[in-house]
């Protein structure tokens, strides 16, 4: 890109991207830390720009978000990400969570409407969808969720048979 069209095309990223919206929404991310003892840990790095997203998880007895906790390292798009991430994931099964992934996904890759529901607050992110290099960023935490609430939902799965094969 020359430059010209280099110093033209930033202020307008920056403008459209990091609205008032995003920036509040990344500056209170919720449920910021670790877990002592959490059910299931997942991690996710961009390649790209090594936005990153530790989670932790435990689980209730129905395999619902019962804690939750994240220590994010991204721009403000991937803190943006995680904070409606923290605010709406207590309560929510593995499925919602994939389906909120597959949906921000969607949205960014494919013209998709964005999740509904507990994450519907994601769709703060839409014109992300104009810059792919932003992609993975704003992903880390709801992949890093996911990748949590799966392991952690094997390993209660995992412990209930082994208890059953015991008895």
């Amino acid at each position: 890109m020359a430059l010209g069209r280099l110093t033209d095309y930033l202020p307008t990223m920056i403008d459209e991207l990091y609205s008032a919206r995003i920036l509040a929404l990344a500056a209170n991310m919720p449920r910021s830390g670790r877990l002592a003892a959490p059910d299931g840990t997942g991690e996710r790095t961009a390649k790209l720009c090594g936005s990153r997203a530790v989670v932790d998880v435990v689980l209730d007895d129905d395999g619902r978000v019962a804690d939750f906790a994240q220590d994010v390292k991204a721009c403000a798009l991937g803190q943006a990400a995680a904070g409606v991430i923290g605010e709406g994931v207590i309560g929510a099964s593995v499925e919602e969570i994939a389906e909120a992934r597959d949906a921000l996904s969607a949205m960014l890759k494919s013209g998709g409407e964005g999740p509904v529901g507990r994450f519907e607050g994601l769709r703060a992110l839409k014109l992300v969808a104009d810059y792919p290099a932003r992609h993975a960023s704003t992903l880390v935490a709801v992949e890093a969720t996911l990748e949590a609430a799966t392991l952690a939902q094997a390993a209660r799965t995992l412990a209930r048979t082994s208890i059953a094969g015991a008895a």
